[in-house]
């Protein structure tokens, strides 16, 4: 019965404000306001919520559970996840599915089955299109998977990793931790911590929530006196690039995969931050960066 409470003591959004079948994208922070991980809170029913995170984070639930009459379990080797992105994404889960998609909203969850398997679907994911992350049993995925790609043959769909993944996510401004930016229990030194504020998160920190939350007022004060730096994107001047390839008698050339290496960024001579991932949008015709 207490499962919301020690979500609500955890992460920066307000669950009193949460209906079952919605789910939150949100960070949650340490005492001094960094953040520790980010991911998605699905209330599944009044008193069960499932949470997903980068990191493991199992240690950081049971200790502010403490006091609490609410269970926590790690579930990571049950529970299969399968996204279903793109423009026909949400025709193609309702041939194969029993699901209620037309009526299923952004950040809304839904439970139905797909071949017989029993699934529940999130109108969520991480490249920024119309999709869709499926959970299901581990031991039964596969069957699920199998159905998917048979009915995906008139919904042209193509099985996407990780390379895909990255350049979609770049495009629609997705942060990646470990990347663009460090959890704060892995910063070595104060500047590779970063708060909601500085990551542009700001719009989903609660202050005003009536349930305390861990880094509160470490947030109230920073919100109070601005934060100094913040992630933005970044966009490249092609012809600028092209120039530079010209001038050394060699055709312009952009990898397909996106860079997850730092590069400098300098106003004048000055080093005024790091783009931490660089890719050439196939949407915009661009070379983007965060």
């Amino acid at each position: 019965p207490d499962a919301g409470k020690v979500v609500d003591r955890i992460i920066t959004r307000d669950v009193s404000k949460m209906t079952v079948g919605q789910v939150y994208y949100t960070p949650w922070c340490d005492d001094d306001g960094k953040v520790i991980d980010d991911g998605t809170v699905a209330r599944l029913g009044e008193t069960r919520f499932r949470m997903t995170a980068a990191d493991p984070n199992l240690r950081w639930l049971l200790e502010h559970a403490r006091g609490l009459n609410a269970a926590v379990e790690d579930v990571s080797e049950q529970v299969a996840a399968l996204a279903l992105q793109g423009p026909t994404a949400a025709r193609l889960l309702a041939a194969v599915s029993d699901l209620p998609v037309g009526d299923l909203k952004y950040f809304r969850a839904a439970s139905g089955t797909i071949a017989g398997v029993p699934v529940e679907v999130t109108r969520t994911g991480y490249t920024g299109d119309l999709g869709y992350e499926l959970w299901m049993p581990w031991d039964q995925a596969l069957t699920v998977w199998d159905a998917i790609v048979e009915a995906g043959r008139a919904f042209v769909l193509r099985p996407a990793g990780m390379l895909a993944l990255d350049v979609a996510r770049v495009e629609a401004g997705l942060l990646l931790t470990d990347v663009d930016f460090m959890s704060s229990r892995k910063a070595s030194i104060d500047l590779q911590a970063y708060t909601p504020y500085e990551l542009g998160l700001g719009r989903l920190v609660r202050l005003d929530k009536a349930a305390p939350f861990v880094g509160r007022a470490a947030l109230h004060r920073e919100h109070a006196a601005g934060h100094r730096r913040q992630v933005v994107g970044l966009e490249v001047r092609w012809s600028d690039v092209e120039a530079i390839y010209r001038s050394v008698g060699l055709p312009p050339s952009v990898p397909a995969a996106a860079s997850r290496v730092a590069v400098p960024v300098y106003k004048g001579r000055q080093q005024v931050g790091k783009a931490t991932s660089t890719a050439w949008s196939p949407t915009l015709k661009k070379l983007v960066a965060l």
